[in-house]
């Protein structure tokens, strides 16, 4: 399959230390009415080092009824410990979702042939399609362009999420890209540029916000319409920072709790809420979308 446009790593409402579901559903319906390309539970900005197995599953099985095949849904499923990964990838494929995303190994720091046996591992075990995330601000390890060729080489690895942090390394593997291989930038601010360099599209936290106007962007760049989607994007690009100058994902759920998408703002230790001055400077620019 082709993983294109914009995708969104969909935050996990929590109320009372419980998954809120029904806010959670509420959240699927409002970003596929939007357009949006893709669903991703689970990843960071769900908070997935907080979700205990049994919410995991259930999270899980939750998205792939609610979204009932109206776009498709990669689950965030990864770890430093490649043997528990493909146990886990193992036990959730019988939810019937469409592939996974999975991060590099963290924290132990494998070297480059170690990564590759990782996700080799995983992608013999399963059938299921599987995008990389290169994150190496957070994991510890970045996954070099050599590598991310030769995994590309693997039939049901189809496709990368780029947050390597290294604007060079991105440039240059969008224009030596394998083939047959999806490019979506994780690195919100670089959406345009990412687009405008023959990328793929995005997998995006901030689109959680105006996501119209993402949605918008990526489809008037497939009709080379770039002035326009520039325009529309400078409407939206000093927003972005603002979402993470403190810990994601606790800044866009304020900004749901405020526009009543969720019925909390609330996250999971270590993840704690945004300060008083944060709040003010997003009062100041966020507003309830009119639909």
């Amino acid at each position: 399959m082709k993983v294109q446009g914009v995708w969104l790593p969909i935050v996990t409402p929590f109320i009372n230390d419980e998954v809120d579901y029904e806010s959670y559903q509420k959240l699927i319906e409002y970003y596929l009415q939007k357009g949006i390309h893709g669903l991703i539970p689970l990843g960071t900005t769900g908070e997935s080092p907080t979700v205990g197995e049994a919410e995991f599953e259930q999270i899980i099985d939750r998205t792939v009824a609610i979204v009932n095949k109206r776009v498709p849904v990669f689950a965030g499923v990864g770890g430093n410990c490649t043997h528990k990964t493909v146990q886990l990838v193992n036990k959730i494929e019988k939810y019937n979702i469409d592939g996974i995303l999975s991060v590099c190994p963290y924290y132990n720091r494998p070297d480059q042939n170690g990564i590759y046996q990782h996700f080799l591992k995983i992608a013999e075990s399963t059938d299921l399609s599987i995008l990389i995330y290169n994150i190496p601000y957070r994991t510890g390890r970045n996954i070099e362009n050599d590598t991310m060729h030769r995994l590309a080489g693997i039939q049901n690895i189809i496709g990368v999420k780029d947050s390597c942090g290294d604007f060079k390394q991105a440039i240059e593997l969008l224009q030596h890209r394998p083939a047959d291989f999806s490019i979506l930038t994780g690195e919100d601010i670089l959406f345009y540029s990412t687009l405008g360099l023959g990328g793929d599209g995005g997998i995006l936290a901030s689109a959680h916000l105006e996501t119209g106007k993402f949605v918008s962007i990526f489809n008037l760049m497939q009709e080379n319409n770039y002035q326009r989607a520039l325009e529309i994007w400078r409407e939206i690009a000093d927003l972005i920072p603002l979402l993470f100058v403190e810990p994601n994902p606790a800044p866009l759920k304020y900004c749901l709790w405020n526009q009543g998408l969720i019925q909390s703002p609330e996250t999971r230790l270590p993840i704690t809420g945004i300060s008083e001055g944060l709040k003010a400077r997003l009062n100041g620019v966020i507003m309830v979308e009119n639909d």
